[in-house]
């Protein structure tokens, strides 16, 4: 430790981790917030109906999107979490992104964003409606909306733990003060709001960490030291230094039933299950100005995707072979600070003032990027999807409008509540894992059934939903009580292959026994029964260089991935 990091630290009963924050970071603070709450202003003068407000009127240029579609993801559980992964389990962490999202990314950008675009509609459970009709729209409307408040929880609690470790504010007057400033440019200006600050929020988190991670491989004589420092570290390893087979990750002992987890479980189930049904994601790209912009977004936002380990995952790995308390924890669970600390420790130890306030901006960003996603998504299914649907219905436009506003301060208010739950994990991804297995993988399995398989049924659809939600709950269960030993996240693997698998058959046995759908109901909702011309965009103005191409830049992803993949393996 520098002796800078130890005239800034201050030790108390509850928390080793106090840094004295000096008015160079208190000025850098303020003005990101000033910008933060400055483009809500300015965003809410081009809010004059529910779709400017819920949907940026459809509007926004693909480079924007497509920043704020990674950004969104960029989230609390992504930095702290992956960081806490890394610290933990090593360079395996990187499936999460070369593995768990990537692939489900560029598929969600050539095949599916067709027929979301396309179909005009307002957010994912609307689709679920148009394709399986009233129950199953309606069990996945309650179930989105629940997960984001649940996941907008963890943001918060994540951000008042920050603000409160790092600056010594009481948790209780962090969470509040954060939960204001996300509500307030949420409801000012709605997803343009939470867009352009999601885009200025990428910048700051990379602007951010980058410096970190370069200050730590320094720190530990570059990245052979980091090798041979993690190799002989006790509960480390050559394991942890290698992505594949990444059998600490998966639970698993045998290195091939690790590959299929991992690849199944994590790679497909999981992740495409994440990416290509979660509105959070898809928002953003139905705010895109047309077909080309909104397919392009997922795909734009994979090239950031496939490089954020280096500046989350590393920094994390660092501070489990760098930073004393960290090793003592890895080494024998002992000491008060858990993996969620990794890249606070490494700041503490690493930043001197001014650059520590950048830091501490960067982690603010990531954790109200998440927080705004959630709480953006969460007002359009509420009051699209819920109220106009089912409860009041029929009002004129500005009453929907006013109740999306109203839906944000609500669900930042159950938020707060939800914050607590989050603070019974020392690792924040197994919470995450666990909340996807039951409310993605599901959705995953009736939705691209239901894409590709005319036959199935609206009976099938609710059916499939509430029985592999079911199903991942009992994993949950048997694995929480010791049923069933998987260390790791494992038990969220298996969860979520299980819930697929399970509604995929119930699926079939169902749709066999009921009637479906015509032909002519299914157009646009199902890929073979979809015409060409309609799952393809007429090139606008502007996009026809090879680079506005969507199969060409998913192509040129997919085939760096690989690289990626081999090189680290």
């Amino acid at each position: 430790m520098t002796d800078d990091a130890e005239d800034r630290l201050v030790i108390t009963q509850d928390s080793i981790l106090r840094l004295d924050a000096t008015a160079i970071d208190y000025i850098i603070i303020a003005l990101y917030f000033t910008f933060v709450l400055g483009i809500g202003y300015l965003a809410k003068r081009a809010v004059s109906n529910s779709l400017d407000f819920f949907l940026s009127g459809r509007s926004l240029p693909a480079w924007v999107t497509g920043l704020a579609f990674i950004s969104a993801n960029l989230g609390a559980i992504e930095i702290m979490g992956m960081s806490a992964n890394g610290a933990q389990y090593g360079m395996p962490t990187v499936h999460y992104f070369w593995i768990g999202a990537i692939p489900a990314m560029l598929f969600l950008g050539v095949v599916m964003m067709p027929f979301y675009y396309g179909s005009k509609v307002r957010s994912v459970p609307e689709f679920m409606l148009r394709r399986f009709g009233k129950p199953a729209h309606l069990v996945n409307a309650i179930s989105f909306a629940l997960a984001q408040v649940l996941i907008a929880g963890v943001n918060l609690f994540l951000l008042a733990t920050i603000v409160n470790v790092l600056l010594g504010w009481p948790i209780w007057l962090s969470t509040i003060l954060a939960a204001v400033i996300v509500l307030s440019y949420i409801t000012l200006g709605g997803l343009s709001a939470a867009i352009y600050n999601e885009v200025l929020q990428f910048f700051v988190i990379v602007a951010a960490l980058l410096p970190l991670t370069i200050i730590g491989l320094h720190k530990v004589g570059g990245w052979q030291g980091l090798v041979d420092k993690v190799t002989a570290s006790p509960k480390g390893g050559s394991e942890q230094i290698h992505a594949w087979p990444g059998n600490q990750l998966s639970g698993f002992t045998s290195d091939w039933l690790s590959v299929v987890g991992l690849v199944f479980g994590l790679g497909f189930v999981l992740s495409f299950g994440y990416w290509t049904t979660n509105f959070v994601e898809v928002q953003r790209a139905l705010a895109s100005k047309n077909m080309s912009a909104a397919r392009r977004t997922p795909i734009i936002g994979s090239f950031p995707k496939m490089f954020v380990p280096f500046i989350v995952i590393i920094p994390g790995m660092i501070a489990a072979v760098a930073v004393p308390e960290l090793q003592k924890f890895k080494a024998d669970g002992s000491g008060s600070v858990t993996y969620n600390d990794a890249l606070l420790l490494l700041m503490r130890d690493l930043l001197p003032n001014g650059m520590l306030g950048l830091a501490i901006t960067g982690l603010l960003a990531s954790f109200m990027a998440g927080m705004a996603a959630n709480l953006s998504s969460f007002n359009t299914v509420f009051t699209y999807d819920l109220v106009e649907r089912y409860i009041v219905k029929d009002r004129d436009d500005a009453f929907y409008l006013r109740l999306g506003r109203w839906a944000t301060v609500g669900g930042t208010i159950v938020a707060i509540g939800t914050a607590a739950i989050a603070s019974g994990y020392s690792n924040l991804m197994d919470y995450l894992q666990q909340l996807f297995s039951f409310f993605n993988a599901p959705l995953f399995a009736t939705f691209i059934l239901g894409m590709f398989w005319k036959r199935m049924t609206a009976t099938a659809g609710w059916v499939g939903l509430v029985s592999g939600t079911a199903t991942a709950i009992v994993v949950f269960v048997l694995s929480e009580n010791g049923v069933i030993t998987l260390p790791g996240q494992g038990a969220s693997f298996v969860g979520a292959g299980a819930a697929f698998v399970v509604d995929v058959l119930l699926s079939i046995v169902v749709s066999l026994m009921t009637r479906p759908k015509t032909d002519e109901e299914l157009k646009g909702l199902v890929y073979s029964l979809t015409p060409k011309e309609d799952r393809t965009e007429v090139a606008q103005e502007g996009d026809h260089g090879w680079y506005r191409k969507p199969t060409v830049l998913a192509g040129i992803s997919l085939a760096m991935v690989v690289v990626l993949n081999i090189v680290f393996g």
